[in-house]
């Protein structure tokens, strides 16, 4: 890949599917002005936004390389740079960025740069990795050297550089915990947790008809006063880690390892946490939700005179709350029972997966 005129590069984002392709293509809108001035000299950059599950079937870093290498062959690209949200690992480290001269391109992986502040750390990781790629060779030195960038140019992923190759491929990663817990923290991201909520809207209907139902009940006004702080938390504890785990099931989203490999293992192992802990925090918005539904509905729907006869308790702010939390806890039970009624699809996105086979699928279709 050449440049393709004396005073235009042209820039490929190859992106997956999903969070990858939104995040290049917002980007794009910015960064052939960004790259201009940044190059300085009258240089031009076009950038160009491309769709394609390039990551179907195969995590294998040097697998993706060669596929990247064939899709560029076929095209007039000065640079490519290949986004994807899948975690990729090289040597039992975490892969941040992997850049070759020869061809041009940088395969990013968008789980290492973590889950805050992601499309401002992509965009400078991509304009980092075009601008030592596309920097012309000074005419006194000889092989990949002179364009290799510092590694101040990747300070801010705060990746290390860990060798040179003759083919000139540079590789920065990240390791140990605080790498593993930026990693969780962008699958997290990646597998956008706020999604889950309006995806469950069939769980959620039929947790707000169990709520309304259990607010009026004498029963669980009785059962609400008695129960202890300690007793709401576990009651709250159960519903959701009930939700969480039938969610999970339901919907097929626990990944199992492809082989018995040590390195197998620990990716199904991250991927799983990553389940959970997204699954857990739709679920548990949906539960902070109910429980001010509930307040609300309590507020208006309750009478202190029949409360009071019944449970020989004044109905008072603390009784509200109460009744409102142990009400949140049984509803989100009976909402368990509802996301039945979900499709896979409304929950696809909460596991790396879903989308991997959704991605299988976009491949298979192509190719018929």
């Amino acid at each position: 890949m050449r440049m393709s005129s004396q005073d235009v590069t042209v820039v490929a984002l190859l992106a997956d599917p999903d969070a990858p392709t939104e995040i290049a293509r917002r980007m794009a809108r910015i960064l052939p002005d960004r790259l201009a001035d940044r190059w300085g000299r009258g240089r031009r950059f076009d950038v160009e936004v491309i769709s394609e599950p390039f990551t179907a079937e195969t995590e294998d870093v040097p697998t993706l390389v060669r596929r990247i290498t064939d899709r560029a062959s076929a095209e007039k690209w000065d640079v490519v740079v290949a986004l994807t949200d899948l975690p990729l690992h090289v040597d039992g480290r975490k892969l941040v960025v992997e850049l070759s001269d020869e061809p041009a391109l940088a395969l990013l992986s968008l789980p290492a740069l973590g889950g805050l502040r992601l499309q401002r750390k992509a965009r400078r990781a991509v304009e980092e990795a075009v601008l030592s790629l596309a920097r012309p060779r000074s005419a006194g030195a000889e092989g990949p050297s002179a364009n290799r960038p510092s590694q101040d140019h990747f300070a801010h992923v705060r990746a290390d550089l860990v060798g040179e190759q003759e083919s000139a491929v540079r590789r920065y990663v990240v390791g140990g915990p605080l790498g593993y817990l930026r990693v969780l923290g962008g699958m997290i991201r990646a597998n956008r947790p706020w999604r889950l909520v309006p995806g469950l809207s069939k769980a959620l209907a039929a947790a707000l008809a169990t709520g309304a139902v259990a607010t009026v009940n004498s029963t669980i006004w009785t059962l609400s006063v008695s129960l202890s702080t300690p007793r709401l938390v576990i009651a709250t504890v159960g519903s959701v880690a009930l939700m969480i785990g039938w969610l999970i099931v339901d919907a097929h989203l626990w990944h199992r390892a492809d082989d018995v490999s040590p390195e197998a293992r620990r990716r199904a192992a991250l991927y799983n946490v990553s389940t959970v802990v997204t699954v857990g925090i739709g679920v548990l918005v949906c539960y902070v939700g109910l429980l001010v539904i509930n307040l609300v509905w309590a507020l208006f729907i309750l009478n202190g005179q029949a409360f009071a006869s019944l449970t020989r308790i004044p109905l008072h702010a603390t009784e509200y709350w109460t009744l409102a939390w142990f009400v949140a806890s049984v509803a989100t039970v009976g909402g368990a029972l509802g996301s039945g009624l979900e499709s896979d699809e409304a929950i696809r996105a909460a596991a790396y997966s879903k989308r991997e086979q959704e991605r299988r699928r976009m491949v298979e279709d192509d190719g018929d």
